[in-house]
């Protein structure tokens, strides 16, 4: 659960909002007020671990905790009620990246992103075997990732007959299934019309909210400005089994280049990962254009083909400076630099 505000010390309420900090690095941001997370991931760097690392360490505090819900085991289920993990870790200096997706039995999401990356020549693995890997790297499973709170909201989903869901073209459209296609649509087909095209993207976005779309995604630079960005997510609640959404995919859910800078987002990631956001703000950087307006233009790339979508980034340069940018939602992000007394929360209005 997202933290009180009594706990924040400082809340910057802002549009387009824009930081260059001091004394820049270390450097801890992370998408919401996740406190907790970014205390974890800034101890860790100051104790001398690296980015890479201190990244795992902030996200695994998320995990454990649950952040709002949608972060770690007993969160999010999906049709079946299961919880499943998807995470990505990815180092700034080597463009390495680890990460895992649709991970069932294996409540260490993070973790087993840095073990894909430190231990294969891959980038993801997925499934079953995505667990049966990290299991036999040492981390602890199987275990059952459903929680008494992850029961009880599927339980009730059921009840309200599986609405709403991310079903589409099927038939029934108002029980819980078994579904079957609908023999009249034809992706591509002169017959699918663009209102109904506009309308499965209505139908599509309008349940995706705080509540279970959140996703912790987390960039650390080092002292000497190494960066390294991770994100962890239970994934959309009630989405259909063996979906992946944008949290393992890099470039969408986070970017980092030692030579740029970097980027973390959170929102419908099923819309925001066919347009690779954070890659978009990083090379937009890398043009020159400035965080505030390079995380603007990514966000309004995708509003201009889904304008009933909701996501937010925030993007940091190389040289310390952040900004946010959202669409469908206020945004928060939590930053800590050296020239702060405690973390800070940035509020970012669409």
């Amino acid at each position: 659960m997202r933290l009180p505000l009594l706990f924040i010390l400082i809340v910057f309420k802002v549009r387009g909002h824009e930081v260059e900090s001091s004394s820049k690095f270390p450097l801890v941001i992370s998408t919401w007020p996740f406190l907790e997370a970014v205390i974890s991931g800034w101890t860790a760097i100051n104790a001398g671990l690296s980015s890479v690392d201190a990244v795992v360490e902030g996200c695994s505090t998320c995990e454990v905790l649950r952040c709002d819900g949608t972060v770690g085991p007993g969160g999010s289920p999906d049709e079946n009620s299961e919880s499943t993990m998807d995470a990505l870790i990815m180092n700034g200096a080597t463009m390495e990246v680890g990460a895992v997706g649709a991970m069932r039995y294996v409540k260490d999401g993070i973790k087993a992103a840095r073990l894909v990356m430190l231990y294969t020549e891959h980038t993801m693995l997925v499934g079953d075997q995505a667990s049966a890997f990290a299991i036999s790297m040492g981390l602890p499973g199987p275990s059952n990732l459903s929680s008494t709170e992850s029961m009880e909201k599927w339980t009730k989903w059921r009840e309200d007959q599986c609405q709403p869901n991310f079903r589409k073209n099927v038939l029934p459209t108002n029980s819980c299934g078994p579904y079957n296609r609908k023999e009249d649509v034809n992706v591509g087909d002169e017959t699918c019309l663009v209102e109904d095209v506009y309308g499965s993207i209505v139908m599509k976005s309008s349940h995706v909210d705080f509540y279970n779309h959140d996703t912790i995604s987390m960039a650390i630079f080092d002292k000497s400005g190494h960066i390294a960005v991770g994100t962890s997510t239970n994934g959309a609640s009630f989405k259909i089994p063996g979906r992946v959404g944008d949290g393992p995919i890099a470039g969408s859910s986070a970017y980092a280049d030692d030579e740029v800078g970097a980027c973390g987002a959170s929102g419908d990631g099923d819309i925001m990962m066919r347009f690779l956001p954070c890659y978009q703000v990083v090379e937009s950087m890398r043009l020159g254009m400035e965080p505030k307006l390079a995380a603007k233009d990514a966000i309004s790339r995708i509003a201009k083909k889904y304008p009933n979508f909701v996501g937010a980034l925030f993007a940091v340069n190389k040289n310390g400076t952040h900004a946010g940018a959202c669409y469908g939602w206020t945004f928060q992000y939590s930053v800590r630099s050296p020239g702060m007394d405690d973390v800070e929360v940035v509020t970012v209005y669409p």
